[in-house]
């Protein structure tokens, strides 16, 4: 089972079904994700916050504004343009990350 931190606002979300694509960088290690598998996500605020939720779907794209034409945003806890997503996960993933990895879009189901 892969273990995923998400801040308090985005885990809320992910927690009660408001948010179900998690965004993340394509990094070595969610390369390794597939469809089916479980994760764990945990709230980096208060740790013992913990739930578990299976892959539905895997979206992957050059980078966070190429995702956006494949997903819906709102999936993904952003209910203003797309402008205010790519700024937001700027600030997680710098562009030359984006650009080395790539990003993925995780759409889960809370079990």
């Amino acid at each position: 089972m892969y273990q995923m931190k998400v801040r308090e606002k985005y885990y809320t979300m992910l927690r009660d079904g408001v948010k179900t694509i998690e965004l993340r960088l394509y990094d070595e290690k969610r390369q390794k994700i597939k469809i089916g598998e479980l994760i764990e996500f945990s709230c980096v605020e208060n740790p013992s916050e913990k739930f578990v939720a299976k892959v539905k779907a895997l979206y992957r794209a050059d980078d966070f504004q190429r995702l956006s034409t494949i997903i819906d945003i709102k999936k993904a806890g952003f209910f203003g343009d797309t402008d205010e997503m790519l700024r937001i996960m700027e600030e997680f993933y710098p562009h030359e990350n984006q650009q080395k990895y790539g990003v993925l879009g995780i759409e889960i189901q809370k079990l």
